[in-house]
């Protein structure tokens, strides 16, 4: 079975986002950036797969610029065969990202695709669910366990009630939750097995995919500052508080 994991270059969790002085972006340069978290739980999954002996080949497919390949090396350290880079230097929307993973699916003919929820850039939690649209795929999203069962898989999701089990024919496209698994390290040895492995680079238009932007930014703003708390004598000037000034009540 071929495994197809989509990955995504981000701006590091870890790092304080700065939003740009003339507020049509967030600050990048010089910025760390790393695989998207949501993505890297999506290769810890298919790579366990391939552990099983359940998976075959897992392949690690990334689109961006030329320092995606960082990504995708780090994809391939902790444990996807081969990579493929779809470079542009051009933004890329979620509708754009899902038909070019669309062109690449019908090349690669994947068995399963396991994509993270959504990335934490932009927070769109889109890819999956239109990728699946435009194959025609069954597809189980905030997948917190995956069971594969030949023709058939099991999945348990991540619901507002709590957990629901569904069962989705294969091929299909999961979207992983947090709780689906804990991405390992990459150990040195594995980061430098990762450097000898092949990534295949094309160009959307060589996927005859149009990724012109069908959405457009106006302006990007940070939240605003909240106010420092302050004391109350007691539950009457809480409540009054409540009412007048916050006006909750």
């Amino acid at each position: 079975m071929k495994v197809l994991v989509p990955v995504k270059r981000v701006i590091d969790y870890n790092v304080k986002i700065r939003v740009k002085a003339d507020q049509t972006g967030v600050e990048t340069a010089n910025v760390k950036m790393s695989m998207n978290p949501f993505d890297e739980i999506a290769v810890e999954e298919a790579v366990r797969l391939q552990e099983a002996g359940t998976a075959t080949e897992v392949i690690a497919v990334s689109i961006g610029p030329q320092q995606c390949q960082e990504t995708i090396r780090t994809a391939l350290a902790m444990g996807a065969d081969r990579g493929i880079l779809i470079q542009t230097d051009d933004e890329v929307q979620p509708l754009a990202v899902a038909k070019l993973l669309k062109a690449v699916v019908d090349k690669e003919s994947p068995d399963l695709v396991i994509l993270g929820k959504q990335a934490i850039d932009d927070d769109s939690n889109q890819t999956g669910q239109m990728l699946a649209a435009l194959l025609g795929w069954s597809q189980a999203t905030f997948a917190s366990n995956i069971e594969l069962n030949g023709d058939s898989a099991n999945i348990t999701r991540e619901v507002d009630g709590g957990l629901e089990t569904v069962k989705v024919s294969m091929p299909c496209i999961v979207t992983t939750d947090l709780r689906l698994n804990e991405p390992r390290y990459a150990s040195l040895p594995n980061i430098m097995k990762a450097k000898k492995k092949p990534i295949d680079q094309m160009a959307p238009a060589d996927l005859s995919v149009d990724i012109a932007p069908r959405l457009t930014t106006l302006k990007v703003v940070e939240p605003p500052k909240r106010e420092a708390g302050v004391m109350v004598e007691d539950v009457a000037q809480l409540v009054d508080k409540l009412q007048n000034e916050a006006k909750v009540i």
